[in-house]
């Protein structure tokens, strides 16, 4: 995948957030896309890039979106999910949530749509939207869509994770990395549209079982 091009991304909030106010008026995108590319270009990062950011508004822009009931507010749910991300923190869905809430207030989105952006941002804590939650379904859909990728794409992925984590002893990685895999291989599905569940789901298992084995498997003497 190419460097994702920052004009491009620029565009392309403000395009969804012009369509959140649903015909209000609002300052100028600009200054919020811009503060939002700063923080995905944060040098703790890793795989939560724009790289991730982009391949999430491709899929919700492609495959998944007819699924959603409100894709706009998808669109702004996937800029503002991981804009506070600190690895070493525990709480950065609810810190990225409230940013959503103070920033798309003040952007001029509805509160409606702001509580709705919000909203999805908490969801990603578990990935596990309801039945009848459209919305939530191709957020995390999205989300998770790179469980699903090539192996050597779902290699590079497995690598930049382990990157972000650096500051983990390896034991400590593994354990706490193979219990995310289980958490997840646990779920009665991980994807939650029908495209996701057609297209994505057997290769994503595949991968996490892949990977689980690789982390249960002792590093070689000396190696």
């Amino acid at each position: 995948m190419a460097d994702p091009d920052p004009e491009v991304l620029r565009a392309r909030f403000a395009r969804a957030l012009v369509a959140a106010r649903e015909g209000a008026d609002g300052p100028d995108a600009a200054p919020y896309a811009e503060r939002l590319l700063a923080c995905w270009q944060e040098p703790q990062r890793r795989y939560h890039t724009l790289t991730h950011l982009t391949s999430m508004l491709d899929h919700i822009d492609g495959p998944l979106a007819a699924y959603a009931d409100a894709p706009d507010l998808v669109r702004l749910a996937a800029w503002f999910h991981d804009a506070v991300y600190l690895p070493d923190r525990s709480e950065n869905e609810e810190r990225s949530a409230r940013l959503a809430e103070r920033a798309l207030a003040e952007a001029g989105v509805p509160e409606d749509g702001t509580a709705e952006v919000a909203r999805l941002v908490r969801l990603t804590v578990t990935h596990d939207p309801a039945a009848d939650d459209r919305n939530g379904q191709v957020l995390c859909d999205a989300d998770l869509a790179v469980l699903a990728a090539p192996p050597a794409a779902y290699a590079a992925y497995t690598a930049a994770v382990r990157e972000e984590y650096h500051f983990v002893p390896s034991d400590a990685f593994r354990a706490g990395r193979s219990a995310i895999l289980r958490q997840l291989l646990e779920l009665p599905a991980l994807y939650r549209t029908p495209y996701g569940r057609e297209h994505w789901e057997d290769t994503a298992r595949h991968n996490l079982r892949a990977e689980l084995e690789m982390l249960s498997t002792p590093d070689l003497p000396g190696a």
